[in-house]
């Protein structure tokens, strides 16, 4: 399992370049905007979709399913990867916060934290939906479905914002709420979704025929 780990981590270094080359130009350009603190995490989705569509590509799934492993570990291997890009996605994230922060004199690391920790659980959020699809349906199928379920729920969400009356009274208490608990209440829905997404893609890899 750690070769198929290693596979995947030498097909995103020869993307790692050009995907850091527009870290540091977003960077530049977003210097004073909250951007900075999303522009790496979502990147690195982009860099870990080039890992499922080489295996299309070369159709290395008709191959990996001849080699003494299961599928189980296959697919766990995947996730695996994905999970050592998202630590070390983090971490460029806040080297690049702290840096400009400091160029800036504005360093706040109570208000980096959040920030960062928001944009991380869009990212579990977006992958654990992603890969069931794309184990499913194919990279582009995958991704595409993805992109029209994110803008419908966007929409949907939007409408309902505008339509339905919120009591004040009800929503200040559930702020006060999320920002005492909302750390941890987070951290675990990343791990279950996280989690289960792999359960999901797993029953799919077993069942798939290549």
């Amino acid at each position: 399992m750690l070769g198929l780990i290693k596979k995947d981590l030498f097909v995103m270094k020869n993307n790692l370049k050009y995907f850091l080359l527009m870290i540091l130009v977003f960077a530049f350009f977003a210097k004073e905007s909250n951007i900075i603190y999303f522009i790496p995490i979502f990147i690195s989705i982009m860099i870990f979709i080039t890992t499922f569509s080489y295996d299309d590509y070369n159709k290395w799934d008709t191959y990996a399913i001849t080699l003494p492993l299961s599928r189980e570990k296959i697919v766990l291997a995947k996730y695996l990867t994905s999970l050592l890009l998202m630590v070390g996605t983090v971490l460029i994230t806040f080297l690049l916060s702290f840096v400009i922060d400091t160029i800036n004199h504005s360093f706040d690391f109570d208000e980096v934290f959040p920030m960062i920790f928001g944009g991380l659980f869009a990212l579990v959020l977006l992958q654990s939906f992603m890969y069931p699809l794309i184990y499913k349906f194919g990279t582009e199928k995958g991704r595409i479905g993805l992109f029209v379920g994110v803008f419908a729920v966007s929409g949907l969400v939007g409408y309902l914002v505008n339509r339905v009356k919120i009591d004040t009274t009800a929503l200040t208490g559930f702020i006060q709420f999320f920002n005492q608990y909302g750390i941890l209440l987070l951290s675990i829905a990343m791990v279950i979704l996280f989690v289960g997404s792999y359960f999901v893609s797993k029953r799919i890899y077993l069942k798939k025929e290549f």
